[in-house]
């Protein structure tokens, strides 16, 4: 079935060319510019910003379909520029010359024209000095300007959005749902400008009710921007936030980016800006991702509000009318400043874990509707009766436990015994179940996952050979002949080189069996087979048989859990300090190689209250 439109034609049946008429012009660019009333309060609220506006009230009736009202104590427009501002492609941010050069939100000169074509729009302005004036356009018809009462700003009211195009109303969501977009707009827009003061009331008749305030922010960028983010995200993700601040190649980064063990099921707390615009980029979310790659499982997501600062000139935000997509003129710039910034955070973060995995430990403690009596003193020292299992004083490194699958040529440099406090991470006192080390710090204890863990310093040990020198390689005894499906015999053989780079020497061996003949010295004895197989996943899982960087540092991280400490081992004392103190100079190692943490600290305050102490 072939659906045919209707041509206006002439006499002769041709068809005909005429010019639109503004009313129609304006109605069509609506479309593009007002999608929804998160749209119009979008562009409503950039116009406040743009004015230098220190306080914006929003207020909205019926998710913004019946009312969106946005008050400013911008610097205003006179009554002479009143009508210039309903008229399409007239703007006070750019005069033409130069479309690269673009530093204030708006500058298309469509969103008040667009409003009108499609809604019932009234302006109210005054400038200081001169008188406030009104001016009104419905369904594109403009009246006025006309004397009004206003004591300084703007306030642009939008009734019956849609009214001249009921249409598209049909394709709006339920008022809740609009109301939620609405407030998303804000609350992004609220993250690009922490100065300024933003309120959000919701309109039914008489009543008002707030949804959300936030006063204008005093301090720097980043403080001001710390305090904004903890009332807009909350107090955990400040808690557990990483300053960006970087620069390189005429480009800057500034924001907070979360540590891995503070990760997300969705992008949702993901707010990306350039210039403080806030965008939807696949070229920035993708670095934020590729930046986390070594630290989450694909099924998290990393939590970050990071500003892009780049030259106007070296950026297109003229790509689509909402504004929401830009081009860069260097993307692998802007890329690569985002990825090293963030691997560089993360690397400083050390071995620091999130505090909120201490708060869901605590309350996995806790039994739901249940208060105990506090424990008699004798309960208590039958309780915590174990032994310390060897002094504290470390004698040598982690790298060279006896029967550990760990094999380096020289043991790694061991910290002196000291006193508890000198260590962030405390001294060992106890295993339990074979894989859970129990360290006393000065003001609690610290429960350490010794897989988990020395997985991490295994991996990071990986890179850094690779980094520096190549990994080093131990040669089979006897090669390990494996028989695998035709097609993984000749996806492993075909990145033979670059896993020989990462350590692994595969060689065919007839038929579909490869022959593994060395392996990375770091890893000890490992079982070849289960190492290929597992090497093969994550390549099926990279989509590629082609190993890029990130491709590599991922194969490195599964031959790394096979080179770690296997969880139901035993481990004296002294070994069990030298991995603390490994974990305590280690990048990254307050998580393991899929994101979750590998230590978790109670303070003592917190242990009491457990047993009703406190």
């Amino acid at each position: 079935m072939t659906l045919h439109t209707p041509k206006i034609t002439g006499a002769d049946g041709r068809p005909v060319i005429r010019q639109l008429d503004e009313a129609a012009i304006n109605r069509i660019a609506a479309g593009e510019v007002v999608e929804r009333p998160a749209s119009a309060v979008k562009e409503l609220v950039e116009n406040a910003l743009d004015a230098d506006a220190g306080r914006i009230q929003v207020d909205y009736t019926d998710g913004g379909k019946t009312l969106i009202r946005v008050t400013d104590d911008g610097c205003g427009m006179t009554p002479a520029d009143l009508p210039l501002a309903l008229s399409r492609h007239a703007t006070s941010k750019i005069d033409g010359s130069d479309l690269l050069d673009i530093r204030s939100f708006g500058f298309r000169g469509e969103a008040l024209p667009s409003l009108g074509a499609v809604g019932r729009l009234a302006i109210t302005s005054r400038v200081a000095g001169h008188e406030a004036a009104r001016i009104s356009c419905h369904g594109g018809r403009i009246e006025g300007p006309v004397p009004a009462a206003l004591t300084r700003g703007t306030v642009v009211e939008l009734r019956d959005l849609f009214h001249a195009t009921p249409a598209r109303l049909k394709f709006l969501r339920s008022d809740r749902a609009e109301a939620q977009a609405i407030s998303e707009v804000i609350r992004r827009l609220a993250m690009a400008e922490p100065s300024v003061g933003f309120t959000l009331t919701e309109v039914k008749g008489e009543e008002r009710r707030v949804i959300l305030r936030l006063d204008p922010e005093p301090g720097d960028l980043f403080d001001a921007l710390h305090r904004r983010l903890g009332r807009l995200i909350g107090a955990d993700f400040v808690a557990n936030a990483m300053r960006i601040d970087a620069a390189r190649d005429g480009l800057g980064l500034a924001g907070y980016a979360a540590l891995p063990t503070y990760s997300r099921g969705s992008s949702a707390q993901q707010y990306l800006f350039v210039n403080g615009r806030p965008v939807t980029d696949r070229l920035l979310l993708g670095a934020l991702r590729a930046a986390y790659f070594d630290v989450l499982s694909r099924d998290r997501h990393p939590a970050a509000v990071l500003n892009l600062i780049v030259d106007p000139e070296r950026v297109d935000v003229n790509v689509h009318p909402a504004k929401a997509e830009v081009r860069f003129r260097e993307p692998d710039a802007a890329r690569s400043l985002i990825i090293t910034a963030l691997r560089s955070a993360l690397t400083g973060a050390g071995h620091r874990a999130s505090t909120t995995v201490a708060g869901e430990t605590l309350a996995a403690f806790r039994a739901p509707g249940f208060a105990p009596a506090p424990p008699s003193q004798a309960a208590l020292a039958q309780a915590f009766a174990f032994q310390s299992p060897e002094p504290v004083a470390p004698s040598q490194g982690f790298a060279e436990f006896p029967q550990a699958r760990v094999a380096e040529p020289q043991a790694q440099p061991v910290v002196e015994a000291g006193p508890v406090q000198d260590f962030p991470l405390g001294a060992a006192r106890a295993q339990m179940h074979e894989n859970w080390i129990i360290s006393q710090t000065k003001d609690g204890i610290v429960i350490v996952d010794q897989h988990a863990a020395h997985e991490r310093l295994v991996y990071e040990r990986l890179k850094r050979q690779m980094a520096e020198k190549g990994i080093a390689r131990q040669a089979l005894l006897i090669p390990e002949i494996v028989t695998l499906s035709p097609s993984d015999a000749a996806l492993l053989l075909s990145t033979a080189p670059q896993l020989a780079e990462a350590g692994l020497i595969v060689e065919p061996f007839g038929g579909s069996a490869v022959a593994l003949t060395e392996t990375p010295a770091v890893l000890g004895a490992v079982n070849g087979a289960a190492l290929l197989r597992d090497i093969l996943d994550e390549l099926a899982d990279q989509g590629s048989s082609h190993l890029t960087r990130a491709k590599v540092d991922a194969v490195l991280s599964r031959m790394a859990c096979h080179g770690s400490v296997r969880s139901g081992r035993q481990l004296h004392g002294e070994e069990m300090n030298a991995l603390l103190r490994e974990m305590e100079v280690t990048p990254n190692s307050g998580q393991c190689n899929h994101g979750r943490p590998t230590w978790v600290e109670l303070k003592l305050h917190d242990i009491e209250r457990l047993f009703g102490r406190r």
